[in-house]
């Protein structure tokens, strides 16, 4: 009864509301920022080459592969397995056109947090909770999205991350739910995730910073393997990919079903653009201007999804492996590469998907504490919140499959109609820090951002 409601809920937020208020927002900030995701995607790629470190906050680079440990994880493997086991090929399409419009409101989003962002000793601290308290003086609303998103990525993602790891361990223990295995594994991530979340926002900077890019190299170069292998399928693949994105009379016998919303939801849980996840890293950073960090976080979208996702994607349709609502997840992405390669091919992935669900905790974790800290600053709570957090971790690998995504996809939903709400009305504040970036970097000189160059006296670290 309870996963009943919970679908009503999950089916209604996204076919009434998500699908069209994310897409607009996408269209929306392309046009504003003149396709600011495409026409400064090179300058972005430039200022992420110096990943020196600062005194204050973390590098650039550390930021991105905070937020990329979040976006790059289990979502990229299975979530778009069950994506296409569900919806079908076209999911990849819409998947492939949220990064591509979301990676403009992921400049936006980041580009606010950066210029509202708060002192946190000699480090900074602030995302969507901030810039709704300083920007749009709400508090009571930053509160709200702070709570939302404290249960989105500390309970909801980690519920789910854990899940993943659990079941892909059902391939190698006999009867595995029904004993002690998801206990062990339980408590082998909360020692080494407590390890790294008690060391600070430093520590989790400098793990993703040296896991993410081994991790993301390792499992393009296996999708390369699989490709190659079945290099003649790409063909069939591409097309049905386009053919089943566009079968509209499918679409309208299940829409809740089909590839669009399919590929709506398991891209937002992929890439999280205009979630506001990924501008709690972003504000850490320290920069030279808040454009920058804009520009970070939407090479992060396009590394999520135009890249990580569509390897998993390219790996289970070459493979000819039919999927369904019943293999959809770990089980169709192991049948795939088994019958590309044997048991090894499953060893890969599952390798793979542990380091994936790794950083995710890591990354999670981090966005909650964040905005925890936004609520309250009192350490017994900041300790006793990172006790519960872990025990959220623990518990997950025994949650069951469909509870686990339908409640990580309503609060998921939930926090992107929240922030999407807040940047529009906060969108003539990001839109002129990036025309005086644009401005600035005609000069010829590197841009140096002053909040008074845009008529803004609210911000804390720009005077």
């Amino acid at each position: 009864m309870l996963n009943s409601i919970l679908t009503s809920i999950n089916d209604f937020l996204y076919i009434y509301i998500l699908v069209a208020l994310l897409g607009a927002a996408g269209i929306y900030f392309t046009v504003r920022t003149k396709a600011v995701q495409f026409r400064l995607l090179k300058t972005g790629l430039k200022s992420l080459v110096d990943k020196k470190k600062s005194e204050q906050g973390i590098s650039a680079f550390q930021a991105l592969m905070i937020s990329t440990a979040s976006r790059v994880g289990t979502g990229n493997i299975i979530g778009v397995a069950t994506a296409i086991a569900i919806g079908g090929p076209g999911a990849v399409f819409w998947m492939w056109i949220m990064a591509l419009l979301g990676a403009a409101s992921a400049f936006m989003e980041s580009t606010l947090a950066q210029i509202y962002k708060v002192h946190d000793g000699d480090q900074f601290r602030g995302g969507p909770a901030y810039y709704i308290q300083q920007g749009l003086g709400k508090k009571w609303l930053g509160v709200i999205y702070a709570v939302l998103l404290m249960g989105c990525t500390g309970f909801g993602w980690n519920t789910t991350t854990a899940y993943n790891m659990s079941a892909a361990l059902e391939y190698y223990v006999p009867n595995y739910r029904d004993g002690i295995g998801p206990m062990v594994l339980g408590a082998i991530l909360v020692v080494l995730v407590g390890c790294i979340i008690f060391g600070g926002v430093k520590r989790i900077g400098f793990m993703s910073s040296v896991l993410v890019p081994i991790m993301a190299v390792f499992y393009i170069i296996f999708s390369l393997v699989c490709v190659i292998a079945n290099i003649g399928e790409l063909p069939r693949v591409f097309g049905s990919i386009f053919s089943n994105a566009f079968d509209f009379s499918a679409m309208a016998g299940g829409f809740a079903g089909s590839c669009m919303v399919q590929g709506v939801k398991r891209g937002l849980f992929s890439n999280e653009a205009g979630m506001g996840t990924g501008p709690n890293a972003a504000a850490a950073a320290d920069c030279d201007h808040p454009a920058e960090a804009g520009m970070g976080q939407m090479i992060s979208v396009f590394l999520d999804t135009l890249v990580i996702c569509s390897a998993t994607a390219m790996i289970v349709l070459v493979s000819g492996v039919e999927g369904t609502s019943a293999n959809a997840g770990t089980p169709f992405v192991q049948a795939a590469v088994m019958s590309m390669f044997g048991s090894w091919g499953i060893h890969i992935i599952t390798a793979a998907l542990f380091l994936f669900a790794f950083t995710t905790l890591i990354g999670n974790y981090y966005y909650a504490e964040a905005n925890l800290r936004f609520i309250t600053e009192k350490k017994s709570v900041l300790m006793i919140f990172r006790v519960v957090a872990l025990c959220i971790i623990f518990i997950g690998t025994g949650v069951s499959f469909d509870t686990a995504w339908n409640m990580t996809d309503i609060l998921m939903g939930l926090v992107a109609i929240v922030n999407i709400l807040a940047v529009f009305a906060l969108s003539k504040v990001a839109l002129n820090a990036l025309k005086n970036y644009d401005k600035l970097r005609k000069t010829g000189e590197k841009p140096i951002f002053k909040a008074k160059d845009i008529n803004l006296n609210n911000t804390e670290c720009w005077k």
